[in-house]
């Protein structure tokens, strides 16, 4: 797809990300505040979500993620976080439709038949 403007061009209807945010000079070297701040977020955005031990995955269309790691910015400056540092790693596709859980699924079941192959041997 080409445009003549590339302001014009649209984001992806749809994007799986893995994001992290990491609060810098706060009073205590503990985030849990600060990630159970940021999961009742995503609670409320309606947004498919997944927390793991080293961040959050989170799926919707691009503006709707990104808008929601950005809307997690800026509440915890909101309460008195002066500084973040955000990883982020987004991915997108056009071929089908598959969401993180199906990716894991989809995992899952090749691990699977490796099992029932160990047990048949």
């Amino acid at each position: 797809m080409s445009a003549s403007n590339p302001l014009d061009l649209p984001t992806p209807p749809a994007c799986v990300a893995d994001f992290c945010l990491i609060p810098i000079g706060t009073p205590t070297v503990s985030v849990s505040k600060e990630v159970a701040e940021v999961q009742r977020l995503l609670k409320a955005s309606g947004l498919k979500y997944s927390m793991h031990s080293a961040g959050t995955t989170l799926e919707g269309s691009w503006d709707e993620v990104m808008k929601t790691i950005g809307q997690a910015h800026s509440m915890l400056h909101g309460n008195g976080v002066v500084r973040i540092q955000s990883d982020i790693r987004v991915g997108s596709r056009i071929d089908k439709k598959q969401s993180f859980t199906d990716k894991v699924a989809a995992v899952e079941a090749l691990l699977a038949a490796d099992e029932k192959g160990d047990k048949a041997a």
